[in-house]
């Protein structure tokens, strides 16, 4: 079993992030996504989609999509459980790391890719409106994940899960579109202190 890992991609992250907190170790293998790695052949055949990270079975098995890879180590491993235990906590387990992935991740992303020159190769077509117009979407969405945690101490509830992941990469991807969290947002800056503080941030 091997991991495709790129260290400055936020998804990556989220699995290392992960597997640290499941305590699970598992060989790295890097691309370079600056050097357009994953558009080799031999990536390609791996994941035709050309993106990290990749999670390669000892069968040959190859699991792309950040989430489905967690689903596997929560699967393989359920304790720390992370994905909530009863059906109720998984549901909003589960709908919290969505919301927090498609509002918050992805218009981070989208600021990135549609306004940097150096993401043009990547990015075909850039349209730079698109990203302007997603600024306001990163602020509008970090104004009500602070409200919501005015209730509670983690995103998805009274415990760290896999949605408290998801967010923490997203606030600290934010550096590359210059954007910080408004001093005003108490509660965000005040969750996030608390998630940052714990081991499995460095992965």
């Amino acid at each position: 079993m091997k991991l495709y890992d790129f260290d400055r991609a936020p998804n990556p992250r989220r699995v290392r992030i992960f597997l640290a907190e499941k305590g699970i170790s598992v060989p790295m293998v890097p691309v370079d996504l600056s050097r357009h790695e994953h558009k080799s052949p031999e990536f390609t055949r791996l994941n035709p989609r050309q993106r990290v990270p990749v999670l390669e079975l000892d069968d040959g098995t190859a699991i792309s999509e950040t989430m489905a890879i967690c689903r596997y180590f929560e699967a393989l491993q359920p304790e720390p459980n992370l994905f909530g235990r009863t059906p109720a906590e998984q549901g909003l387990v589960e709908m919290w790391q969505r919301r927090v992935e498609l509002e918050l991740l992805v218009p981070i992303m989208m600021v990135l890719r549609h306004l940097n020159p150096g993401m043009a190769a990547s990015e075909v077509p850039q349209v730079p409106e698109w990203g302007e117009a997603n600024k306001p979407k990163v602020l509008a969405y970090l104004e009500f994940l602070d409200t919501e945690l005015a209730g509670r101490a983690y995103v998805a509830g009274d415990r760290f899960t896999v949605a408290d992941i998801t967010a923490l990469v997203a606030l600290d991807f934010m550096r590359v579109i210059r954007t910080e969290v408004p001093a005003k947002l108490a509660h965000l800056l005040r969750w996030r202190d608390v998630v940052s503080q714990r081991p499995s941030a460095g992965a």
